[in-house]
This record gives C-alpha cells, sequence and structure tokens, in this order.
C-alpha cells in the first residue's frame, strides 16, 4: 500500500524541500494590505519580512480553502492508496478541523487519515519524517496515525519573543501591557504544551530568556520521561542570532544535533522578527530527518 504525508506550510517545510522529500505542503494563505498570498508559493521570507517590518504592512492569516484541501488530497490519492495529513495544531488554528471534517466524507473516508497532533513548527516537522520513515516501513495510513497520536503530547516549545509591539497588534496583549512591557524591557516568553500557547515566564534580557528556556526544556525532557528525544529550534527574521543560540544549545545538550528552521510566517506575523524558539520532542523512530542540518 501506497501512503503518501502532507501537511502544510506551518511546518516550515518549503516546496523546495517537500519535492526533495517526497511530500506535499499546503501553503498558509495570507492578507496583506488587501492582496492575497501563499507561503513561499507567491510570497516568501524575505518578502513577509519587508512588508511586516519596512512597509508596515496590514497583515492577516486564514486557513486553507476547503477546495484547496480537496485539490491535494485528490491529487495525492492519483498515485497513493492513503494519506496522513498533518496540519497544525487544531488549537491554534481551524484548518485542522477543516481537515478532520472533510475526512468523513465517502469519498475520503479510510483513505485520508488527519493527525490532529497539536504540534507546529519543528515539531510539527519531525511529525512529518516520522510519517515518512514509517510509511517506508509498511505502516498503513491507520497505523501511522495511531503512532503519532500516542506520541502527540512528548512535545514541548518555549518561544522568547523581543517586543510586545506584535502581540499587541494582534490583539493579545493590550496597548498598555506592551508599553509596560517595553518601558520595563520585558522579554516574555511563551510556551505551547498541546494545544495551548500560553505565558510561561517573563526575562529581562534575551541572554536570560535562553538560558531559562533552555532549563526548561530540560526539565520537561526529565520530568515527562521524554527518554530519548530530539531538540529543534525555530527563529524570525535574523539568522546570525539564531545560529548563535543553536550553538548555545548543542553546548547544552550534548551530542544531540539541532534542527533550527525559520518559524512558519503565520506565527511571525502574530510575533515579530528577533523572536527565538526551542523545541524538544520524545523520538518515536530513527528517522533522521533531513540528514546534515
Amino acid at each position: 500500500m501506497k501512503v503518501a504525508v502532507m501537511t502544510d506550510s506551518n511546518s516550515g517545510i518549503t516546496q523546495r524541500e517537500a519535492k526533495d522529500l517526497g511530500v506535499y505542503v499546503i501553503p498558509m494563505p495570507f492578507t496583506i494590505n488587501g492582496e492575497e498570498f501563499e507561503e513561499d508559493i507567491n510570497l516568501s521570507q524575505e518578502d513577509f519580512y519587508k512588508k511586516l517590518i519596512h512597509e508596515q504592512a496590514d497583515i492577516f492569516t486564514s486557513q486553507p480553502a476547503v477546495g484547496d484541501i480537496t485539490k491535494y488530497w485528490n491529487q495525492a490519492l492519483e498515485n497513493h492508496d492513503q494519506i496522513v495529513h498533518i496540519p497544525m495544531s487544531s488549537g491554534l488554528s481551524g484548518s485542522c478541523q477543516t481537515a478532520l471534517m472533510l475526512a468523513e466524507d465517502e469519498k475520503y473516508a479510510g483513505k485520508v487519515f488527519v493527525v490532529d497532533s497539536q504540534r507546529i513548527s519543528v515539531t510539527q516537522k519531525w511529525d512529518v519524517f516520522d510519517a515518512l520513515y514509517l510509511a517506508k516501513e509498511g505502516k498503513s495510513g491507520q497505523e501511522i496515525r495511531d503512532l503519532l497520536l500516542e506520541n502527540k503530547l512528548n512535545a514541548t516549545i518555549y518561544i522568547t519573543v523581543p517586543t510586545l509591539d506584535y502581540l499587541k497588534k494582534g490583539g493579545r496583549v493590550t496597548p498598555a501591557a506592551a508599553a509596560l512591557g517595553g518601558l520595563l524591557k520585558i522579554k516574555p516568553i511563551l510556551s505551547i504544551q498541546g494545544e495551548k500557547l500560553d505565558k510561561f515566564a517573563t526575562a529581562r534580557t534575551m541572554k536570560k530568556a535562553r538560558k531559562m528556556m533552555i532549563d526548561q526544556v530540560k526539565a520537561d525532557i526529565v520530568n515527562r520521561h521524554f527518554g530519548d528525544y530530539r531538540i529543534a529550534g525555530a527563529y524570525t527574521y535574523d539568522k546570525e542570532d539564531a545560529l548563535d543560540f543553536k550553538a548555545q544549545v548543542e553546548e547544552a545538550f550534548p551530542g544531540h544535533k539541532m534542527m533550527m528552521d525559520p518559524l512558519s510566517l503565520s506565527v511571525a506575523c502574530h510575533i515579530g522578527p528577533g523572536s527565538l524558539a526551542l523545541a524538544a520532542c520524545k523520538k518515536l523512530t530513527d528517522s533522521i530527518g533531513e540528514g546534515e542540518y
């Protein structure tokens, strides 16, 4: 049985990487100053940050249209018997719920298996790698979905935001709180555990925030019994700073090679440039992902 693996661009997998890996990636849609864009189709990382930072454009995110999802499914089913579809967390977007509903249609029943893994970015990406590995081992779509769901909560993410301006713009903090945070130079650390994005802590400097993220991920790995685990990171805009953080993390986790990806644009537009994220997830398969990072 041939099983296709599908995800969305929130996983951080580019269209070029998707082609190399042999997976399908549905681009997330954006409206920027009233014009429609799709991530990594007609909206690159460079163009996005130019519009976000320099042009201060009005940017709105949305979910893929029903017709776009079924178009990808139909295309994949031309050459595959089943699809394992891994969208972003249902707690962060309605796109997962839409896919779950569509998969109940008679046309897709028993053929499309939607995984609400409650993950995003680099942890979602590892779900894709694991699904590919399991498919090559001969697992069915149902078996792959069940294994991913069993492992879904064995993941942790922390994100440090250098400014509250973008959270204020998106209505996630009040203008007064943003002003006070800016005055006190507070760096909020956000956490994704399961489906929720919550405030975890605050730091006065990015240096302290980095250490707090590292220490907390170490604690989560031990306290939540991850056993063998993977480390990954993500960033918005500032690659040089991200690579410096990568070196710091790899020193803190000896023997672990760290994947460091640009954060998906759907998240980046809400938290702004200069953000750093650190994640860990329990190892499910022996997949090596993209090989050498």
